[in-house]
Protein backbone atom coordinates (compact mmCIF):
# COMPACT_ATOMS: atom_id res chain seq x y z
CA UNK A 1 0.00 0.00 0.00
CA UNK A 2 1.29 3.36 -0.78
CA UNK A 3 1.08 6.02 1.58
CA UNK A 4 0.96 9.42 0.24
CA UNK A 5 3.14 12.11 1.65
CA UNK A 6 0.73 15.18 1.44
CA UNK A 7 -2.72 15.21 2.96
CA UNK A 8 -5.65 15.60 0.43
CA UNK A 9 -5.17 19.60 0.03
CA UNK A 10 -1.90 20.08 -0.65
CA UNK A 11 -2.32 17.06 -3.38
CA UNK A 12 -5.03 18.71 -4.87
CA UNK A 13 -3.47 22.33 -4.91
CA UNK A 14 -0.78 20.06 -6.67
CA UNK A 15 -2.81 18.61 -9.11
CA UNK A 16 -4.28 21.80 -10.22
CA UNK A 17 -0.68 23.73 -10.42
CA UNK A 18 0.34 20.21 -12.43
CA UNK A 19 -2.71 20.62 -14.67
CA UNK A 20 -2.38 24.12 -15.26
CA UNK A 21 1.12 23.42 -16.67
CA UNK A 22 0.56 20.61 -18.65
CA UNK A 23 -3.25 20.83 -19.27
CA UNK A 24 -3.20 16.97 -19.32
CA UNK A 25 -2.84 15.06 -16.56
CA UNK A 26 -2.39 10.75 -16.49
CA UNK A 27 -2.96 8.96 -13.41
CA UNK A 28 -0.08 7.18 -13.54
CA UNK A 29 2.06 10.15 -13.40
CA UNK A 30 0.65 11.54 -10.90
CA UNK A 31 1.28 7.99 -8.35
CA UNK A 32 4.80 8.74 -9.12
CA UNK A 33 4.96 12.58 -8.79
CA UNK A 34 3.12 12.27 -5.19
CA UNK A 35 4.05 9.54 -3.89
CA UNK A 36 0.09 8.20 -3.86
CA UNK A 37 -2.31 5.10 -5.05
CA UNK A 38 -3.97 5.26 -7.52
CA UNK A 39 -6.70 4.90 -5.81
CA UNK A 40 -5.88 8.42 -3.32
CA UNK A 41 -4.84 9.87 -7.03
CA UNK A 42 -8.53 8.75 -8.74
CA UNK A 43 -10.35 10.16 -5.26
CA UNK A 44 -8.42 13.50 -5.73
CA UNK A 45 -9.77 13.27 -9.47
CA UNK A 46 -13.22 12.73 -8.80
CA UNK A 47 -13.36 15.62 -5.77
CA UNK A 48 -11.68 18.10 -8.43
CA UNK A 49 -13.97 16.91 -11.61
CA UNK A 50 -17.13 17.60 -8.97
CA UNK A 51 -15.71 21.24 -8.35
CA UNK A 52 -15.72 21.95 -12.19
CA UNK A 53 -11.69 22.50 -12.01
CA UNK A 54 -11.08 19.05 -13.79
CA UNK A 55 -12.63 17.16 -16.61
CA UNK A 56 -11.80 13.23 -16.42
CA UNK A 57 -11.58 11.16 -19.59
CA UNK A 58 -10.33 7.66 -18.91
CA UNK A 59 -6.86 7.27 -17.25
CA UNK A 60 -6.56 10.75 -16.42
CA UNK A 61 -7.99 14.50 -16.47
CA UNK A 62 -7.60 17.41 -18.07
CA UNK A 63 -8.24 21.14 -17.65
CA UNK A 64 -11.18 22.35 -20.15
CA UNK A 65 -10.93 21.99 -23.71
CA UNK A 66 -9.97 25.28 -25.66
CA UNK A 67 -13.35 25.04 -27.38
CA UNK A 68 -14.93 24.86 -24.27
CA UNK A 69 -12.56 27.32 -22.26
CA UNK A 70 -13.90 30.83 -20.76
CA UNK A 71 -12.05 33.75 -20.33
CA UNK A 72 -12.06 32.99 -16.22
CA UNK A 73 -10.67 29.36 -17.08
CA UNK A 74 -7.81 31.45 -19.37
CA UNK A 75 -7.24 33.27 -16.97
CA UNK A 76 -6.61 30.77 -14.13
CA UNK A 77 -3.65 29.72 -16.77
CA UNK A 78 -2.20 33.28 -16.72
CA UNK A 79 0.84 34.54 -14.01
CA UNK A 80 0.08 31.40 -12.65
CA UNK A 81 3.76 31.51 -10.36
CA UNK A 82 2.61 35.30 -9.24
CA UNK A 83 -0.98 34.21 -8.20
CA UNK A 84 0.33 31.21 -6.20
CA UNK A 85 3.04 33.38 -4.43
CA UNK A 86 0.57 35.95 -3.24
CA UNK A 87 -2.33 33.17 -2.35
CA UNK A 88 0.67 31.46 0.27
CA UNK A 89 1.79 34.90 1.24
CA UNK A 90 -1.65 36.20 1.86
CA UNK A 91 -2.60 32.87 3.11
CA UNK A 92 -0.11 33.66 6.30
CA UNK A 93 -2.16 36.52 7.70
CA UNK A 94 -4.69 34.47 8.64
CA UNK A 95 -5.19 31.76 11.37
CA UNK A 96 -7.58 29.11 11.99
CA UNK A 97 -11.07 30.15 13.35
CA UNK A 98 -11.31 33.74 10.92
CA UNK A 99 -14.36 34.88 9.49
CA UNK A 100 -13.69 36.22 6.14
CA UNK A 101 -15.37 37.52 3.03
CA UNK A 102 -13.85 35.95 -0.29
CA UNK A 103 -14.80 37.52 -3.67
CA UNK A 104 -14.91 35.51 -6.67
CA UNK A 105 -11.77 35.79 -9.11
CA UNK A 106 -8.40 34.10 -10.26
CA UNK A 107 -6.01 34.87 -7.16
CA UNK A 108 -8.48 34.46 -4.76
CA UNK A 109 -9.53 30.93 -5.72
CA UNK A 110 -5.58 30.14 -5.33
CA UNK A 111 -5.92 31.57 -1.51
CA UNK A 112 -8.70 29.59 -1.33
CA UNK A 113 -6.86 26.74 -2.20
CA UNK A 114 -4.06 27.70 0.38
CA UNK A 115 -6.96 28.07 3.13
CA UNK A 116 -8.36 24.72 2.50
CA UNK A 117 -5.16 23.68 4.44
CA UNK A 118 -7.00 25.74 7.44
CA UNK A 119 -9.57 24.79 10.19
CA UNK A 120 -13.03 26.60 11.20
CA UNK A 121 -12.86 29.09 9.28
CA UNK A 122 -15.64 30.67 8.41
CA UNK A 123 -16.26 31.72 4.84
CA UNK A 124 -19.07 34.03 2.51
CA UNK A 125 -17.88 33.92 -0.67
CA UNK A 126 -19.91 34.10 -3.95
CA UNK A 127 -17.86 32.11 -5.75
CA UNK A 128 -19.30 28.74 -6.39
CA UNK A 129 -14.97 27.13 -7.16
CA UNK A 130 -14.06 29.03 -3.72
CA UNK A 131 -17.08 27.35 -1.77
CA UNK A 132 -16.58 23.98 -3.14
CA UNK A 133 -13.01 24.02 -2.63
CA UNK A 134 -13.29 25.34 1.13
CA UNK A 135 -16.69 22.68 1.98
CA UNK A 136 -14.71 19.64 2.47
CA UNK A 137 -11.82 21.34 4.59
CA UNK A 138 -13.51 21.47 8.45
CA UNK A 139 -14.39 24.92 7.32
CA UNK A 140 -17.73 26.38 7.53
CA UNK A 141 -18.67 28.22 3.86
CA UNK A 142 -21.42 30.34 2.99
CA UNK A 143 -22.32 30.80 -0.54
CA UNK A 144 -24.47 34.20 -1.75
CA UNK A 145 -27.41 33.83 -3.31
CA UNK A 146 -28.37 35.60 -6.94
CA UNK A 147 -27.92 35.87 -10.51
CA UNK A 148 -25.57 33.61 -11.50
CA UNK A 149 -22.79 33.62 -13.95
CA UNK A 150 -21.47 30.72 -15.47
CA UNK A 151 -18.09 32.07 -16.57
CA UNK A 152 -16.68 32.51 -13.70
CA UNK A 153 -19.34 30.52 -11.45
CA UNK A 154 -20.58 33.77 -9.17
CA UNK A 155 -23.38 34.84 -7.66
CA UNK A 156 -23.94 39.26 -8.38
CA UNK A 157 -26.61 41.35 -8.17
CA UNK A 158 -29.21 42.78 -5.85
CA UNK A 159 -30.10 39.16 -3.90
CA UNK A 160 -25.83 38.88 -3.61
CA UNK A 161 -25.37 42.24 -1.92
CA UNK A 162 -28.66 41.89 -0.26
CA UNK A 163 -27.29 38.85 1.40
CA UNK A 164 -23.87 40.51 1.95
CA UNK A 165 -25.40 42.79 4.28
CA UNK A 166 -26.60 40.00 6.64
CA UNK A 167 -23.19 39.06 7.56
CA UNK A 168 -20.35 40.50 9.28
CA UNK A 169 -16.62 39.16 8.68
CA UNK A 170 -13.26 40.18 10.52
CA UNK A 171 -11.56 40.15 6.60
CA UNK A 172 -12.66 40.88 3.21
CA UNK A 173 -10.08 39.55 0.96
CA UNK A 174 -10.86 40.66 -2.59
CA UNK A 175 -8.94 40.49 -5.97
CA UNK A 176 -9.39 43.29 -8.37
CA UNK A 177 -9.50 44.40 -11.89
CA UNK A 178 -6.94 47.19 -11.11
CA UNK A 179 -5.25 49.70 -8.99
CA UNK A 180 -4.21 52.83 -9.55
CA UNK A 181 -2.24 55.42 -7.50
CA UNK A 182 -4.75 57.97 -7.73
CA UNK A 183 -8.31 56.82 -9.00
CA UNK A 184 -7.65 53.82 -5.92
CA UNK A 185 -9.16 50.63 -6.57
CA UNK A 186 -11.14 49.26 -9.87
CA UNK A 187 -12.76 46.37 -11.50
CA UNK A 188 -13.81 45.98 -15.31
CA UNK A 189 -17.19 44.72 -13.64
CA UNK A 190 -19.87 46.85 -12.31
CA UNK A 191 -21.38 44.07 -10.77
CA UNK A 192 -18.66 42.65 -9.08
CA UNK A 193 -17.73 46.16 -7.77
CA UNK A 194 -20.72 46.59 -6.33
CA UNK A 195 -20.23 42.92 -4.28
CA UNK A 196 -16.11 43.86 -3.66
CA UNK A 197 -17.73 47.19 -2.16
CA UNK A 198 -20.64 45.75 -0.14
CA UNK A 199 -18.23 43.38 0.98
CA UNK A 200 -15.84 45.88 2.36
CA UNK A 201 -18.45 47.78 4.28
CA UNK A 202 -19.31 44.74 6.13
CA UNK A 203 -15.47 43.73 7.47
CA UNK A 204 -13.09 45.08 9.91
CA UNK A 205 -9.92 44.49 7.25
CA UNK A 206 -9.83 44.52 4.02
CA UNK A 207 -7.00 42.35 2.34
CA UNK A 208 -6.57 43.15 -1.73
CA UNK A 209 -4.53 40.24 -3.43
CA UNK A 210 -3.41 41.36 -7.10
CA UNK A 211 -0.05 40.20 -9.91
CA UNK A 212 1.59 42.68 -11.30
CA UNK A 213 -0.31 43.31 -14.33
CA UNK A 214 -3.34 44.93 -12.10
CA UNK A 215 -1.09 47.34 -10.67
CA UNK A 216 -0.93 51.42 -12.15
CA UNK A 217 -3.67 50.49 -14.63
CA UNK A 218 -7.45 51.75 -14.65
CA UNK A 219 -10.66 49.70 -15.26
CA UNK A 220 -14.05 50.98 -15.38
CA UNK A 221 -15.78 50.48 -12.22
CA UNK A 222 -14.49 51.89 -9.14
CA UNK A 223 -14.61 49.61 -5.42
CA UNK A 224 -12.82 52.20 -3.36
CA UNK A 225 -10.09 54.44 -2.51
CA UNK A 226 -6.67 53.38 -1.26
CA UNK A 227 -7.37 54.37 2.50
CA UNK A 228 -9.93 51.96 2.42
CA UNK A 229 -7.91 48.65 2.12
CA UNK A 230 -5.25 47.58 5.02
CA UNK A 231 -3.37 45.30 2.89
CA UNK A 232 -2.08 45.11 -0.25
CA UNK A 233 -0.18 41.52 -1.73
CA UNK A 234 1.18 41.44 -4.91
CA UNK A 235 4.39 39.30 -6.23
CA UNK A 236 6.62 42.60 -7.51
CA UNK A 237 6.77 46.08 -5.26
CA UNK A 238 5.03 48.26 -7.18
CA UNK A 239 6.33 51.48 -8.80
CA UNK A 240 7.27 54.73 -6.52
CA UNK A 241 4.44 56.78 -7.69
CA UNK A 242 2.00 53.48 -6.19
CA UNK A 243 4.05 52.97 -3.37
CA UNK A 244 4.10 56.14 -2.41
CA UNK A 245 -0.18 56.72 -2.97
CA UNK A 246 -0.10 53.08 -0.81
CA UNK A 247 2.08 54.35 1.52
CA UNK A 248 0.36 57.67 2.12
CA UNK A 249 -3.24 55.94 2.52
CA UNK A 250 -1.82 53.86 5.25
CA UNK A 251 -1.92 50.57 3.50
CA UNK A 252 0.60 47.95 4.29
CA UNK A 253 2.26 46.54 0.81
CA UNK A 254 3.54 42.87 1.28
CA UNK A 255 5.53 41.54 -1.56
CA UNK A 256 4.76 37.49 -2.16
CA UNK A 257 8.44 35.50 -1.65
Amino acid sequence: MTLSRFSPEQRRTMIMDIAREKGRLLVEDLVRELSASSETIRRDLNHLAAAGALRKFHGGACLPSLADETPFSIRMSEQISGKRGIARAAARLFTNGDTIFIDTGTTTLFFAEELALFRNLSVVTNSSAIAARLSGSGNNVFLLGGFYQADAGETIGPTTIQQIASFHASHAVLTIGAIHPKNGVMDFSLDEAQVARAMIEHADHVTVIADRSKVGRGAFGTVCTLDAIDRFVTDVRPGPAMTEALLQAGVEIIVAD
